[in-house]
């Protein structure tokens, strides 16, 4: 991601609906996990980071560019700066990895899943989120220097491949996507950008309705996936 998309993204992240309800995602995939040792990878603001280490976690942030890891140490957080497809990391040296919306940035995804699986210890845990669905692909994918985007089978694929066993994978943001959809088909560029704060209550508002229907089979905008390391 380009150094202005990350500044923009930790500009917004504390109050941007998308941000905050994917925080609390990963305050509910962590729930009950006993905290250890863990990477946020692709860390840009800092946001996720911040919410492993509320839950006890010892943590650090990693990330390729230096906006991302000039700003998450701004945060006052452990920094690592490297590339996923090589992690400064001993094998097995860690109990949970994150990576929100990382994977569709790299073009040998294979090869960071499995520097992954290196550094978990057996039965660590992965948790993915990645954009959904190559049919909305748009200018905002172009801007954000997305490779690609996942089907379930490829996101599964990927995974499997690498040593991992899929013991959960959700859809997110599925009643919004018919709006997405047709957003992206007009846009000229990244959806990063502020919000009115009422439509942005009210999107939060929408999208917080997903904790409680079933909808996690359907198609949605984002993938979310529960791993562990195989072996």
């Amino acid at each position: 991601m380009e150094g202005t998309e990350v500044r923009k993204l930790a500009a917004l992240e504390d109050t941007h609906w998308w941000y905050r309800e994917r925080r609390h995602l990963l305050g509910r995939m962590i729930d009950g996990v006993t905290p250890g040792r863990a990477l946020d990878i692709g860390a840009a603001g800092g946001g996720n980071t911040r919410v492993l280490r509320s839950a006890g976690w010892s943590v650090a942030a990693l990330e390729y560019g230096a906006d991302g890891a000039q700003v998450a140490a701004e945060r006052g957080l452990a920094v690592l700066r490297a590339d996923a497809t090589a992690l400064p990391v001993a094998d097995g040296s860690l109990d949970l990895v994150v990576a929100f919306d990382v994977l569709e940035h790299i073009l040998d995804h294979d090869a960071a899943v499995q520097e992954v699986h290196r550094v978990l210890a057996p039965g660590g845990r992965f948790l993915v989120a990645v954009p959904a669905d190559p049919n909305l692909w748009s200018e905002h994918d172009v801007a954000v220097d997305h490779v690609r985007r996942y089907t379930r089978t490829t996101l599964r694929g990927v995974l499997e491949r690498g040593g991992f066993e899929v013991t959960s994978m959700t859809s997110w943001n599925v009643l919004l996507r018919p709006v997405v959809a047709l957003r992206r088909r007009t846009s000229s560029g990244s959806d990063l950008e502020e919000i009115h704060p009422v439509v942005n209550a009210g999107l939060r508002a929408v999208v917080a309705v997903e904790r409680y229907l079933p909808v996690k089979a359907m198609p949605g905008v984002t993938l979310m996936v529960e791993a562990r390391r195989r072996g």
